[in-house]
């Protein structure tokens, strides 16, 4: 398999859809972590764009409640609470104390257990939307692959983003 300079995995040219779905979805998700990498706590904590507060080490809890949101609470139907405090539901707001060890470990321990969640499970199997999700999707019932399509989405709208910022921050870019 192929990597980029910075060691990530290439997803394959030719492959099932499963493989390709994985394969594309964990080079976003690893894409996020290299973004994130080698800055000081300041840095992650800077809001590149006013009157935007988005900031790399949110981006990272964002993506841990997302990960959590569609693979345990929408696909596998568990009833969990958010990955942070209640009134951080998407995961944006920063914390002093919370630097990017623990958002990078509590998002890593997200994936895994999403990754055990679909492993043996078929694309067509189905996962149960809330009343809210459903009315901007048009149905209670999604997909495994439909999922995973909207995760390689989320991350890779958000991956925009984290370029954007990591550019402001020290200049650097590429994917």
């Amino acid at each position: 398999m192929n990597t980029t300079p910075d060691g990530r995995f290439i997803p394959p040219a030719h492959a099932d859809e499963r493989a390709m779905l994985e394969a594309w979805l964990d080079f976003h998700r690893e894409t996020l972590a290299l973004k994130c990498s080698g800055l000081k706590d300041d840095q992650l904590r800077l809001a590149a764009v006013s009157p935007s507060s988005m900031t790399l080490l949110g981006l990272v809890q964002h993506m841990a409640e997302v990960e959590r949101n569609w693979f345990r609470r929408v696909f596998a139907g568990q009833d969990v609470p958010p990955v942070f405090e209640g009134s951080n539901l998407d995961g944006f707001a920063l914390r002093p104390e919370r630097g990017l060890d623990e958002a990078m470990a509590d998002w890593r321990a997200e994936v895994a257990q999403g990754r055990e969640l679909i492993a043996d499970a078929s694309l067509e199997s189905s996962g149960r939307l809330s009343e809210q999700e459903a009315s901007h999707v048009g149905d209670r019932g999604v997909s495994l692959r439909w999922i995973m399509v909207h995760m390689i989405e989320e991350y890779a709208r958000h991956n925009g983003h984290a370029d954007l910022i990591r550019e402001q921050i020290d200049g650097v870019t590429g994917a």
